[in-house]
């Protein structure tokens, strides 16, 4: 009985010494996957929402004001013909 319950013992033992160290090969493996990632991105020189969002709507502004514009000109064009 003693002996059993020694090798029950001993394979709880080795079987957290495993999961421990897959613990740590998994966290290991994440972190590298992380920095890689996170290195091609950067490479991908893609802008963050925020500056997206500001360029939007500098171009909407800017597209208003050219129909604004354009409305404008065909006004005093049709103006000038009469």
């Amino acid at each position: 009985m003693a002996s059993d319950n020694r090798f029950v013992d001993d394979l709880a033992r080795l079987t957290s010494g495993a999961l421990g160290t897959l613990h740590g090969l998994r966290e290991d493996i994440e972190g590298r996957f992380k920095e890689r990632f996170e290195r091609w991105l950067a490479e991908m020189n893609l802008v963050r929402r925020e500056e997206f969002e500001v360029v939007k709507a500098m171009a909407t502004q800017a597209r208003e004001e050219n129909e604004r514009l354009a409305a404008r000109v065909a006004a005093l064009e049709a103006a000038q013909k009469r």
